[in-house]
C-alpha cells in the first residue's frame, strides 16, 4: 500500500514539474507573439511555486517594460539581483529604463556593471556607449563602441553613434568613415548623409560633402543647415553663387551660415 502511494505521489511531482514547463514555454511563446500581458499572466501563476526562478522573472521584467510597466520591472529586476548579483541582465535592464528616463549617470554605472558581469554581450555595449556619450565621456564611449563592433559589424546605428562621439574628439577623419559605413548601411537615412557631409567638409572633401548636402536638400528643399553648408563648400571652392546660399540660409536664422558671412566680404 505503501509502495502504491509513493508512486502516486511520484506522477503527481511529474505531472506537476511537467506542467510548470509547459507554462513557461507557453509564455515564451507568447513574449515572442508580443502578447505581454497573457505572458505576465501566466508567469504569475508559474512564479507563485518557483518563485526564485531568474528565467521566469527575467521574462516578466521584460513584459512589464514592454508594458509601460517601469515600477514592476524594476522591481523584477531588483529581485533578481538579490538572488544572483551576478547577473547582467538584470543591470542591463535597470540601466535600459534609466537611460530612457535620461538618467544618464546613474544608467552608466549600471551599464558599466552589465559589461563587467557579460563583456561579450553587443546590447549592453552599444547602449553603455551611447550612455557615455550622454556625459561626455567620449574616449570611453569610442571604445565600447570599438568592442561592440567587434561583435556586430552590421548594426548602422552603431556606426551613426560612433561618428557623434568622434566628432566630439575631433578625430574628424574617424567621423567621416564612421558615418560613412552607417550610410551604406544605412542607404535612405538622410540624417546619415548629412552628417557624413559635415564631416566630410570639415576635412576638406568639399566635391563628396556637396554631394551629400545636395541629396539632403534634394528630399528636404528647407534645411537650412545643409543649405548653408552647401554654399560654404561651394564658396571654399570658389564659386560665386556659394554666397548666395549662404545669405539665404543666413537670412531664414541659419546660425552656421551667420558665423560663415565672412567667406562673403
Amino acid at each position: 500500500m505503501l509502495r502504491n502511494f509513493n508512486i502516486s505521489i511520484g506522477v503527481f511531482l511529474v505531472l506537476i514539474l511537467s506542467s510548470c514547463r509547459s507554462e513557461l514555454y507557453e509564455a515564451e511563446h507568447l513574449f515572442s507573439e508580443k502578447q505581454f500581458e497573457e505572458t505576465v499572466s501566466i508567469l504569475n501563476t508559474y512564479l507563485f511555486f518557483h518563485v526564485t526562478d531568474i528565467k521566469a522573472l527575467h521574462l516578466r521584467a521584460r513584459s512589464y517594460e514592454e508594458m509601460g510597466k517601469i515600477q514592476d520591472a524594476l522591481e523584477d529586476y531588483q529581485r533578481i539581483i538579490s538572488l544572483n548579483p551576478e547577473y547582467a541582465q538584470a543591470h542591463a535592464g535597470i540601466g535600459k529604463i534609466l537611460f530612457n528616463q535620461k538618467q544618464y549617470k546613474e544608467a552608466e554605472l549600471r551599464l558599466l556593471r552589465a559589461a563587467k558581469y557579460d563583456p561579450e554581450d553587443f546590447e549592453i555595449l552599444f547602449l553603455l556607449g551611447r550612455a557615455l556619450l550622454q556625459n561626455q565621456n567620449y574616449s570611453l564611449a569610442d571604445e565600447f563602441f570599438q568592442k561592440a563592433k567587434e561583435l556586430n559589424n552590421q548594426h548602422a546605428q552603431l556606426y551613426f553613434y560612433q561618428g557623434m562621439t568622434r566628432a566630439h574628439l575631433g578625430d574628424v577623419l574617424g567621423c567621416a568613415a564612421s558615418f560613412n559605413q552607417y550610410v551604406q548601411l544605412e542607404p535612405d537615412n538622410l540624417v546619415g548623409r548629412y552628417n557624413r557631409g559635415f564631416a566630410l567638409m570639415k576635412v576638406g572633401y568639399l566635391e563628396w560633402a556637396l554631394e551629400d548636402f545636395e541629396a539632403v536638400l534634394k528630399k528636404y528643399p528647407d534645411h537650412l543647415e545643409a543649405l548653408a553648408k552647401k554654399g560654404i563648400c561651394l564658396a571654399q571652392m570658389g564659386k560665386t553663387e556659394g554666397c548666395q546660399y549662404i545669405q539665404q540660409a543666413a537670412s531664414q536664422g541659419s546660425d552656421y551660415a551667420l558665423n560663415h558671412l565672412d567667406l562673403c566680404s
